[in-house]
């Protein structure tokens, strides 16, 4: 049997049986609350009920989009606050209906479900509050690859890698300028942005061309390709403006070659997964990957650094010969535990996290500089990578721990 269509009007009914539920459970539980005013906590709840849940739907019903550019204070303010509340209310909605159920035996319903509500919520705001600290816990990590075959010139080339920035006017200016700052002081021969350089929209890439304007000169130049947000965005508004308003490169199903005197190595850069199908019809984003495109432009017998946002791409990088592949697209989930191996994106992805191998071919995949969302990182914190390659006998890729950025 062929699958049933899904009907957006189902899945409406069902978004607002859900609203109802749980604004619901926590109105009942607010009504009272203050005896002398018994409509007051109620009226208040549900001011904030619409603050946040409105502009939520507003957002679905226009296809998930906003009509105009969300300015910085419309992000901070209103996408923000609608984002933490709907992280919250079910939490803290589900433990006040386990409390009303837990409380009513014995003749203690409203407040053993009020203190079920409170206690998840002040839970919940607690693990934010240190998700929002974590995500600007700037850190620094070595990664060294050891490359067979590659050029004695290039023993020790230091590749900075910047990823998942998601630069938008609600980024941190400050935080921007202490990416700038550890980046420069690892003395970078390359720079490497590796994908989601904007949050959502074309206009952020304005924002971000004026970050890469202020980073280092690197000798070898410094990187930039498509991640999947960029493609979401308008690649072809993004691309034109980083192309015009930026001294780097844009790879996008391309390679470079870069040069020490008389050695040379193949820089390489993917299209995203977002963009389609390099086979697709006319008219597509021109950010569809085409590895075939791209390893026809490098010369026999070159050593190639590959750059890929998402680590998906890496088997069939790897099958054409890529020594090392770069990636993000991961962040992690902005929640793991490295010294296990285990992030929130683990149980989804076959590459989630770190360092891989297989055969000669070596991946890293980067947690991510900036978050998506809502600033919130624990474990997953944002990262500046220092990729050192080293000429071997035998492949092999290592990690070192995170260090505090200066």
């Amino acid at each position: 049997m062929a699958p049933r269509p899904r009907s957006p009007a189902r899945a409406a009914t069902r978004f607002a049986a859900y609203l109802f539920a749980c604004w619901g459970t926590l109105l009942a539980l607010a009504w009272g609350a203050v005896p002398d005013a018994p409509w007051l906590a109620p009226a208040l709840l549900l001011l904030v009920a619409a603050h946040v849940t409105l502009p939520i739907l507003a957002f679905l019903a226009r296809g998930g989009g906003w009509r105009r550019y969300p300015t910085a204070a419309f992000r901070l303010w209103v996408v923000r606050p609608a984002l933490y509340a709907q992280l919250l209310l079910p939490v803290t909605a589900a433990a006040g209906a386990l409390g009303l159920v837990a409380g009513a035996p014995f003749g203690r319903a409203l407040a053993a479900g009020r203190g079920a509500a409170l206690g998840a919520l002040l839970v919940g705001a607690a693990v934010l509050a240190l998700g929002w600290l974590g995500s600007r816990r700037l850190v620094v990590r070595e990664v060294e690859a050891r490359v067979p075959g590659l050029p004695e010139a290039f023993d020790g080339l230091r590749i900075v890698q910047v990823s998942d920035l998601h630069v938008g006017p609600q980024t941190s200016q400050p935080f921007l300028a202490r990416v700038t700052r550890t980046v420069a002081a690892l003395r970078p021969d390359l720079v490497a942005v590796t994908g989601d350089l904007v949050d959502d929209r074309v206009e952020d890439a304005r924002i971000f061309a004026r970050w890469v304007r202020a980073l280092p000169a690197a000798p070898l130049g410094a990187y930039l390709i498509p991640g999947n947000h960029d493609v979401y965005a308008g690649w072809a508004g993004v691309a034109e403006t980083l192309r015009r308003e930026t001294g780097a490169h844009l790879l996008v199903n391309e390679a470079r070659v870069v040069r020490r005197g008389s050695a040379a190595l193949a820089v390489l850069g993917t299209g995203d997964p977002a963009g389609g199908s390099a086979r697709g019809a006319a008219g597509g984003t021109g950010a569809a990957p085409d590895l075939g495109r791209a390893f026809a432009r490098v010369p026999a017998a070159l050593p190639v650094i590959a750059f890929a946002h998402n680590p998906a791409l890496w088997p069939a990088l790897a099958e054409r010969g890529a020594a090392l592949t770069l990636s993000g697209h991961t962040h992690w989930g902005q929640l793991a535990l490295p010294r296990r191996g285990w992030s929130l994106a683990s149980p989804f992805l076959e590459h989630a996290m770190g360092a891989y191998q297989a055969g000669e071919a070596l991946l890293y995949v980067h947690p991510g500089t900036g978050f998506w969302g809502i600033p919130f990182r624990l474990g997953a914190f944002p990262e500046v990578a220092a990729v050192t390659l080293r000429r071997a006998d035998a492949a092999g890729i290592s990690m070192g721990e995170a260090r505090r950025a200066a």
